[in-house]
């Protein structure tokens, strides 16, 4: 009966070898060691949480609903849970018609950033202003949801329908049409730009 499981067992280890290879290879050979909810939350979550590493990919089409509250993807619930409990900062982007969500943790280390930028510069004073201003906690409740301020759904354009765009360690969240309007736009743009810059250019896709 025990040798019935080997291959298994095998395999499994193999697996384990794998993992903790590229782990070392992740940290820069130096080994973190984890309790064994970390390195099960490691497992389910693809997410290395005690440095702060996790990444947030995809495009999310979700809906809006009367109270303006959004169920945030299944995929991304748990892995919220364990970096930060639920807990979310939503605040404007600066550049683009969308809303950035941070885990708490992430937006605080921003925080900082800013803070320490003074108030003497006014291109300082208008980051804080519009950045820490606008920005609001939002909790997932039981169902997975978060509610999106009034404000922050009309300074976007936010309708029923969205996208929620994963970012790497943040999301941006578009009223869906504008979201597909730009799409098409910066795909055209894409297809006339010859010349790359020197840092995209050593970008190996």
């Amino acid at each position: 009966m025990i040798h019935s499981h080997m291959p298994f067992v095998s395999l499994c280890l193999a697996r384990k070898i794998s993992r903790f290879c590229a782990l070392v290879c992740l940290t820069g050979g130096v080994l973190a060691f984890y309790s064994v909810t970390e390195w099960i939350n490691v497992g389910i979550n693809g997410g290395f949480w005690r440095g702060g590493l996790s990444v947030f990919r995809g495009v999310n089409t979700l809906n809006l609903d009367a109270k303006g509250r959004m169920a945030m993807p299944s995929k991304y619930r748990d892995r919220l849970t364990t970096l930060c409990d639920g807990q979310l900062v939503v605040t404007v982007d600066l550049r683009d018609p969308c809303l950035l969500i941070y885990p708490q943790p992430e937006w605080e280390d921003i925080e900082r950033k800013l803070v320490r930028l003074g108030n003497l510069d006014p291109s300082a004073r208008r980051l804080q202003r519009l950045l820490i201003g606008h920005a609001t906690e939002a909790e997932l409740d039981g169902n997975g949801r978060i509610l999106v301020p009034p404000p922050l759904r009309e300074f976007a354009g936010l309708n029923k329908k969205v996208a929620l765009i994963g970012q790497g360690k943040k999301f941006e969240l578009w009223d869906e049409q504008v979201w597909n309007d730009e799409r098409q736009k910066w795909l055209a743009e894409g297809a006339k730009d010859g010349e790359l810059s020197a840092q995209l250019e050593s970008l190996s896709l």
